[in-house]
């Protein structure tokens, strides 16, 4: 296992994985939390 982590490219393509499910998962809950919200700012005019 640890002369596979050693590669450069591995390490490249897990932590390009790991940064891409961070960002997946907050732009979910930044989405989730705007449930219900105005999405349009000038909703009442």
């Amino acid at each position: 296992m640890k002369k596979i982590w050693q590669k450069p490219s591995v390490q490249f393509i897990a932590k390009t994985l790991f940064y891409t499910v961070i960002l997946v998962l907050l732009v979910y809950i930044y989405s989730y939390s705007q449930t219900g919200g105005a999405h349009f700012i000038y909703n009442e005019f």
